[in-house]
C-alpha cells in the first residue's frame, strides 16, 4: 500500500504541542525530537521522531520518504536527538537494504504501538500487522542512529 502525500491537517498542531512538552522536560512516550540541519539554509529543524531497536540497531521511520525531516536527515547524515531535556548527537544512515529495511519495519508495531496510527492515517498500512509494515518497507524511509 503507498502512503498518501498530504499530512493530517492536525499534525503542524501536534508536533508544536509535543515540542512545547520536550521543552518543559516531560517526554510523551517513546517519542523523541530530533533536528536536522536544514538542506538550504543549515538551520536546525525539529520533529518528533519515535526511534526504537531492532535487533542490534536503533532506527527511526517514516511512512513519508519525501517529507522535509527525511530529505534533511538523508542529505546532512546527523542530527540531535532530544528526550526531554537531554540531548545528544547521532549519525543517521539511510537504510537502503530492502531486507534491513523490512525487519526494522517489522518490529515497528511492536515497539511503537502509539506510531501504527499514524502510519494508519498516510495510507502506509492497515493495521498494525508486522507483516503489513515489512511489507510497507520500500514506500518508507528508515534511518539506522549511531553515535555520533
Amino acid at each position: 500500500m503507498a502512503s498518501t502525500t498530504a499530512l493530517p491537517g492536525w499534525l503542524p498542531f501536534a508536533n508544536r504541542v509535543v515540542k512545547f512538552l520536550h521543552r518543559l522536560g516531560l517526554p510523551l512516550g517513546t517519542i523523541q525530537l530530533l533536528s536536522v540541519p536544514g538542506r538550504s539554509t543549515g538551520e536546525l529543524r525539529t520533529t518528533p521522531v519515535s526511534p526504537f531497536t531492532a535487533g542490534a540497531h536503533q532506527y527511526v521511520v517514516s511512512p513519508v520518504p519525501k517529507s522535509d525531516w527525511v530529505r534533511n536527515a538523508g542529505a546532512a547524515g546527523w542530527g540531535m536527538l532530544r528526550r526531554g531535556r537531554v540531548s545528544r548527537r547521532v549519525t543517521l544512515e539511510t537504510v537502503t537494504d530492502p531486507a534491513e529495511k523490512e525487519a526494522a519495519l517489522r518490529a515497528f508495531p511492536d515497539q511503537v504501538p502509539n506510531g501504527v496510527p499514524f502510519f494508519v492515517k498516510v495510507g502506509a498500512v492497515t493495521s498494525a500487522s508486522p507483516d503489513e509494515f515489512a511489507a510497507a518497507a520500500p514506500g518508507c524511509a528508515v534511518f539506522r542512529v549511531g553515535p555520533a
